[in-house]
């Protein structure tokens, strides 16, 4: 007899989804990088995507385990791209190259989109903004618009939610065992 294993895709989505959301708060221009933001980055987007990423390998899941993982340690990179210099560390990243970092996860994010048309419209959609999103911000930072920072500031609000929705609907849906929030 197997054993029953848990989904740990909503852990993971949602710490995806809120730490998303807190940033591009920031990033449209409602207030600074802080702590909350940081330790946000560095527990539920960091460390806690990377625990959800190895529950997904235990689940035979390479794409669970692979978006997981690297979007956690997504997280945990970014953090230590604002923390250490400030520490002494290490010389801030200039925007310029700091660009060619999103856009890298851009490109990465892309193949992880393609992964997903064979799954749910909200999964797709999750990839597809957070694409878009990657590429934005490197764009902002290579030509230092404000505008396109605020653009990917909403549009990254918009990913962060869907991801939300995700983990929510699939809470839900299980836990009711039927389509309490539809995910397409």
């Amino acid at each position: 007899m197997s054993e029953k294993l848990a989904n740990p895709a909503p852990l993971g989505l949602m710490g995806f989804g809120m730490t998303t959301i807190l940033l591009n708060i920031h990033n449209a221009g409602f207030f600074p990088i802080s702590a909350m933001i940081l330790a946000m980055g560095l527990f539920y987007g960091g460390i806690g995507q990377v625990i959800v990423g190895i529950m997904e390998f235990k689940k035979g899941n390479t794409f669970g385990l692979t978006a997981f993982t690297s979007y956690g340690l997504f997280w945990l990179t970014l953090v230590g791209l604002i923390v250490m210099p400030k520490l002494g560390l290490a010389d801030p990243t200039p925007h310029a190259f700091m660009g060619w970092y999103l856009f890298l996860w851009g490109v990465f994010t892309f193949f992880m989109f393609l992964g997903t048309l064979k799954a749910n419209a909200a999964l797709r959609f999750i990839f597809g903004s957070l694409t878009l999103l990657f590429f934005l911000l490197a764009v902002r930072d290579w030509t230092g618009s404000v505008l396109i920072g605020t653009i990917a500031g909403y549009e990254g609000i918009v990913c962060g939610a869907s991801a939300c929705y995700l983990a929510m609907a699939e809470v839900l849906n299980e836990q009711y065992g039927r389509t309490i929030l539809p995910i397409g």
